[in-house]
């Protein structure tokens, strides 16, 4: 059995999302799958994707061929664990809340009666 990592199409129409699968070489693109390994977000931007790269390093020593697509989503995931967080770069810091300036307190005015 022929065995390959390649994207499985999910979303809507004009919303892609694609989930990362080891399957049989010969199954349809959307039908049965071995195992499940990660996911791609093409529309979303900077670390669009999640891969266990542990277990496709256990597929590949076992055989199995990565598509193109997929070859370069483990590039870049492989990349980003080895440096500095992808994530942390792209996202914006958290931001947290400005101290509010010192209100000050006035006297009340004495008003005179007449």
């Amino acid at each position: 059995m022929a065995v390959s990592i390649r994207l499985r199409r999910e979303g809507a129409k004009n919303r892609p999302y694609y989930k990362v699968v080891v399957a049989d070489s010969r199954s349809p693109r959307d039908g049965k799958f071995l195992e499940l390994v990660g996911t791609y977000d093409p529309k979303k931007e900077g670390h669009n994707s999640t891969l266990k790269l542990d277990r496709i390093e256990h597929w590949i020593s076992r055989g199995a061929q990565p598509s193109d697509t997929v070859r370069s989503l483990i590039k870049k995931n492989k990349k980003s664990a080895s440096g500095a967080p992808v994530a942390a770069a792209t996202e914006p810091a958290a931001r947290q809340p400005e101290p509010e300036p010192p209100t000050e307190s006035k006297a009340p005015d004495a008003q005179t009666e007449s």
